[in-house]
């Protein structure tokens, strides 16, 4: 007996699946556009590293985020039409397929709704000239707008996230090149005071990585809405890769300038922006417009996570709790903590993505199916990598410190390697016999 959540599973039919310029790439864009990925790029990168080797950092990164932790489960997600929380039933079990991805990634961005409520509504406070802190009123008014209305827009689905990512991409994108305008004249002039190269390098290479994580686990659900192997390849390409590029490497530069130019002294984001004069005045208004797209995002992944491992409730009300409770959390303050959380959390997707690449490759390039009980050999997996992803939270020595990064890339190698061994051990358990599963699988490739 299969569970409810793989035997009720429908694969996305290749009639409701559309182009990567209409999904896939504007909304991985839109999560690298947050200003919660670059405002604070720069500190523990550009502060030990010079700018061409802080841009090699960035298409380094680039490269490891689509090459290693997204296309693989995208292509998967394309091939068979199922989710993540489907497709991960091979790698960790149909039983253990419930906790892992399954349970993890919901829970997971809730708590990001919730940091991205916190942020948008400080933003939107701040556009407007006012201190209101969370607890109060208005504070609580705007947060519960925000979360319950933008997560409505992720429940109904990827097409309208990328309709929201789309446009509002554009954004954020014009608030990144007026700062960098203003500032570019400093950047020929910046040399970091501390020389630290290999601790620059590697620590932007973990900032992209350890940052995209579960949103390259999530490839899968994109997968399920790209057509052919091209919409997979060319949604990365332009949504991941370029994105990094531009989303990382303009306000990096932006920040090396205003060093240069205006005597800047910290690594701040917010500093370089403080540069342009009256546009900074609106500039916490176009943060919270950039919050938009992610927000979008992450309740469209948890709906996913939700309604899929709990099938018996609605999508949109599964979605809609985790928006009232992002609410909650942001009021009450407590999502400005869990940013900390969050990245020791998101640390274990290292390794589950490294187990589900194993998976695949063992498996003749394809998805095997569902798998009984729990898989071993995915846990096993899992356990090894997270306790080498949260290395650097650990009490150890500075000088070791440096070699722990990037955490998120050593967890994903870690996760691929401990799989391929217990797999090769027996300790794999046999795929489930289901042919409305398996024969759906393959479906996208042969379209």
């Amino acid at each position: 007996m299969l569970p409810e959540y793989i035997s009720k599973a429908v694969p996305n039919a290749l009639s409701n699946r559309a182009p990567w310029f209409k999904n896939t790439a504007p909304t991985y864009a839109g999560i690298f556009l947050w200003i919660a990925f670059y405002q604070e790029i720069a500190g523990g990168t550009l502060e030990f590293a010079s700018v061409g080797l802080c841009l090699l950092a960035l298409l380094v990164a680039g490269l490891i985020s689509y090459g290693l932790f997204y296309y693989i489960p995208a292509t998967m997600g394309m091939r068979t039409g199922f989710p993540l929380y489907v497709v991960g039933s091979s790698t960790f079990g149909t039983t253990g397929g419930y906790l892992m991805p399954g349970l993890l990634m919901g829970l997971l961005q809730v708590g990001w709704m919730s940091v991205n409520t916190f942020v948008a509504t400080s933003f939107i406070l701040k556009a407007f000239g006012s201190n209101v802190a969370a607890g109060s009123l208005v504070f609580g008014i705007i947060a519960t707008v925000w979360a319950i209305g933008l997560g409505f827009v992720g429940a109904k689905g990827i097409q309208y996230v990328a309709r929201f990512a789309t446009f509002l991409n554009f954004v954020p994108l014009l608030m990144i090149l007026v700062v960098l305008f203003r500032n570019a004249g400093g950047i020929s002039r910046y040399t970091p005071a501390v020389s630290h190269p290999y601790m620059g390098f590697t620590m932007l290479i973990e900032v992209v990585v350890g940052f995209f994580a579960t949103a390259g686990a999530a490839g899968v659900d994109f997968g399920m809405n790209s057509r052919n192997e091209s919409d997979v390849r060319w949604g990365g390409l332009v949504g991941i890769l370029l994105a990094v590029l531009v989303a990382g490497g303009l306000p990096l530069l932006s920040v090396a300038g205003a060093h240069g130019l205006f005597g800047v002294t910290d690594f701040h984001y917010d500093s370089a922006i403080a540069q342009t004069g009256g546009f900074a005045a609106i500039a916490f208004f176009f943060f919270a417009v950039a919050s938009i797209a992610p927000m979008c995002f992450s309740s469209f992944i948890a709906g996913n996570s939700l309604a899929t491992m709990i099938p018996g409730v609605p999508r949109l009300t599964s979605t809609m709790v985790g928006a009232v409770i992002a609410a909650v959390l942001a009021f009450t303050g407590l999502a400005a903590h869990l940013g900390s959380v969050f990245t020791v959390i998101g640390a274990s997707f290292g390794p589950i993505c490294g187990a589900m690449v194993a998976d695949y490759l063992l498996s003749g390039k394809k998805w095997a199916g569902p798998r009984e009980g729990i898989n071993i050999a995915g846990y096993g997996a899992w356990a090894v990598g997270f306790v080498v992803g949260i290395l650097p939270f650990l009490p150890l020595s500075p000088e070791t410190l440096v070699y722990c990064q990037p955490a998120a890339v050593y967890s994903f190698v870690t996760g691929f390697i401990v799989y391929v061994i217990l797999a090769k051990a027996g300790l794999q358990p046999r795929v489930v016999s289901d042919k409305t599963i398996t024969s759906f699988s393959g479906a996208g490739a042969r379209a």
